[in-house]
């Protein structure tokens, strides 16, 4: 039996991942972290990861990005596997992921969606093949709730794109100061925030007299949280130290 620890559990995605690993019979949520301890769930609740006296074989954190330095000093002291599926990190705490990463196996990734993923794939073919013919914008959508702009995921497909780009291209979130045309050499970001949207993503190659666009719309949460469960299954595993993400998952998927 596959024991997890959910860090965040009474927030809205973990609420969902509590739903989903209560459905699978190989696994169970033996404690989670939050600092709303309301017992929502068959396990108990911790306001401080170190709190928790028993024993888990991998974490899963859909919190916040504040909380991840002290959740991965709790998975080194305790050699647990992570899963961090919170965006919005600061090229500090990136640091400290990766330094945590030296130690311990550490699952990191923009979204967890497989369908994103294998987005990502799409955009890189497309940009080596496109080049320099095409403006490359981003538009990504999520609800009114969501605290960071642009989205982890908006970033990750921008840095798909940028990989396979025959020059270094610049990332512009905001235009409104710009007097000038648009520069042939960046990729575009818009953010858009409203209602209950759950996430939209779309990349359009802006050609002459032609657009191609590659788009992604989850329609629920449930999406998100299957792939950060299978991340888990997989990176209970894992015994290696390193930087792990969803194309592990799927390449594990094909042995």
């Amino acid at each position: 039996m596959l024991k997890i620890a959910l860090s965040g559990c009474n927030g809205r995605m973990g609420r969902v991942i509590a739903d989903i690993v209560s459905a699978r019979d190989n696994m169970q949520i033996v404690a989670g972290f939050d600092i709303n301890t309301a017992k929502n769930g068959n396990f108990p609740v911790f306001a401080d990861p170190f709190e928790f006296q028993g024993g888990c074989d991998v974490i899963i954190d859909f919190s916040n990005a504040s909380s991840t330095e002290h959740l991965l000093a709790y998975c080194e002291q305790h050699h647990t596997p992570v899963v961090i599926c919170t965006t919005g990190h600061s090229a500090e705490q990136l640091a400290k992921i990766r330094e945590a990463s030296t130690k311990i196996p550490v699952f990191r990734s923009g979204n967890m969606s497989i369908g994103i993923n294998l987005m990502t794939e799409l955009l890189r073919k497309s940009a080596a093949v496109l080049g320099d013919k095409y403006d490359v914008e981003i538009i990504e959508k999520h609800h009114n709730q969501k605290l960071d702009a642009p989205s982890g995921t908006a970033l990750m497909l921008a840095d798909a794109v940028a990989e396979a780009l025959p020059y270094d291209a610049e990332y512009v979130y905001d235009r409104h100061e710009r007097r000038e045309k648009r520069p042939a050499h960046e990729i575009g970001i818009s953010a858009i925030r409203g209602g209950t949207i759950v996430g939209e993503h779309s990349v359009l190659f802006c050609g002459r007299d032609e657009i191609i666009e590659i788009k992604h719309t989850a329609l629920s949460r449930e999406v998100f949280a299957v792939g950060a469960v299978d991340a888990a299954e997989f990176m209970a595993g894992c015994t290696q130290p390193g930087i792990y993400d969803m194309n592990d998952v799927i390449a594990s998927r094909g042995k």
